[in-house]
């Protein structure tokens, strides 16, 4: 059992631990629009998808921007997703090339367009349509990597799909594709495993990950732990069931503020207890980091954990999230300004948002958290106030896992 006396909601939680077995095998594997490299700047440690992106820029199946960057928030379009194709995949032609309306023969993407066609990868539209410049959603992205592959569904496609939350707004043409790329373990959800969002535009993270399981699916790489693959293989171990809280603290302020544009913005808390068995064994120490984001929408912030660091250095996959924080702080020109946020953390944009409001970028905080908030103050010109989320991290971030935890 898991036990805990001193949870924040001031309750005591058991939650039933039993052994579930599987294999992990270690990592390995293949980048996109030009400069090649291994690491990026914006895709930190602990970023949920840095192991697929590593892997795949380090051998060259995606790459990044001429900066160093590697944007992986930014939305990907067909004629990427068909150059992608053509780092990760080597296959036989399957059709005869034909001409797409769309797509002169001096556009940057005809060959690979031509390739991806021809290897069964992708398709045009009614009237050889490409539209290399349109966003490709996820479940395109999908239904491409599975028709490639030749990969079909077996059993009910109804039951393969019960499995996501949302697996009822697959589109028709879909199905097939999205029920077999799911047997196959190609489907990566962030930051909830159990929300599939069909046909939200897929993201360079997204694609990577995609990319990476499809070469995993054919045995060209090996597979890597992530807690976000659906129906990934887990280490034997002790598992804390998904659902379970996990109570954490912030050593800082007692505040966070964040504009309600923020960027992700990367977050560390730590574990607030021992979480230990009914035997008394010590699975997660307290004081362990955890490791993850703060997110925002226009409706609330909340704080995504993606990895728990032990004291000893081992890490651990997690995929657990807080509740949606909708409190908000209005923040005005005021003489009390200051002394208002002087032992606040802020995110790059509340703070760029404060000081235009205010008009005094001297203002003093406890801490400005890292992020690229960019056309920092732009958007709060003008304006003699600004709403901010305001998180008290200590007793609105409790975790709730999205998935099983596997202790080793």
């Amino acid at each position: 059992m898991l036990s805990s006396n001193a949870w924040k909601s001031g309750t005591t939680v058991l939650v039933a631990l039993g052994l579930v077995t599987g294999t992990v095998a270690p990592i390995v594997m293949m980048s996109t629009p030009a400069y090649s490299q291994s690491s990026f700047p914006d895709v930190p440690p602990n970023y949920w998808a840095t192991p697929f992106i590593s892997e795949l820029a380090a051998r060259g199946v995606i790459a990044g921007f001429e900066d160093g960057t590697f944007r992986p928030e930014q939305p990907v379009t067909r004629a990427q997703f068909a150059a992608m194709i053509n780092k990760a995949f080597n296959k036989p032609r399957v059709r005869e090339p034909i001409t797409f309306v769309d797509v002169s023969a001096n556009n940057w993407a005809a060959n690979p367009i031509q390739r991806a066609y021809t290897m069964g990868f992708m398709a045009g539209y009614p009237g050889n349509v490409f539209r290399p410049s349109e966003n490709i959603p996820r479940s395109q992205v999908l239904v491409s990597l599975t028709s490639g592959l030749n990969y079909a569904p077996t059993g009910s496609i109804d039951t393969t799909l019960g499995v996501f939350a949302d697996g009822n707004t697959v589109l028709q043409y879909a199905r097939n594709g999205v029920a077999a790329a799911t047997q196959r373990r190609m489907v990566v959800n962030f930051p909830d495993i159990r929300l599939l969002r069909p046909n939200q535009i897929a993201t360079r993270a997204d694609v990577a990950a995609f990319l990476f399981q499809s070469l995993v699916s054919t045995g060209q790489v090996a597979a890597i732990q992530s807690p976000f693959i659906v129906g990934g293989d887990v280490s034997a171990g002790i598992k804390i069931p998904a659902g379970t809280s996990i109570p954490v603290r912030f050593e800082g302020a007692d505040k966070v503020l964040l504009a309600k544009n923020e960027p992700p913005t990367p977050f560390r808390m730590k574990i607030a207890q021992n979480v230990v068995t009914s035997q008394g064994q010590v699975l997660i120490p307290a004081g362990s980091d955890v490791v993850g984001q703060l997110i925002t929408t226009p409706n609330g912030a909340q704080f995504t954990a993606g990895e728990i660091v032990l004291p000893d250095g081992k890490r651990l996959p997690i995929n657990a999230a807080s509740n949606l924080i909708t409190k908000t702080e209005t923040i005005t020109k005021s003489p009390s300004t200051g002394k208002i946020v002087a032992g606040t953390v802020v995110g790059a944009g509340a703070a760029a948002g404060i000081a235009a409001v205010t008009g005094d970028r001297n203002i003093k905080f406890y801490e400005v958290l890292p992020g690229a908030f960019v056309g920092a103050g732009l958007s709060f010109l003008f304006r003699d106030r600004v709403d901010l989320f305001a998180i008290n991290p200590n007793t609105d971030l409790l975790l709730t896992l999205n998935s099983d935890l596997v202790i080793p």
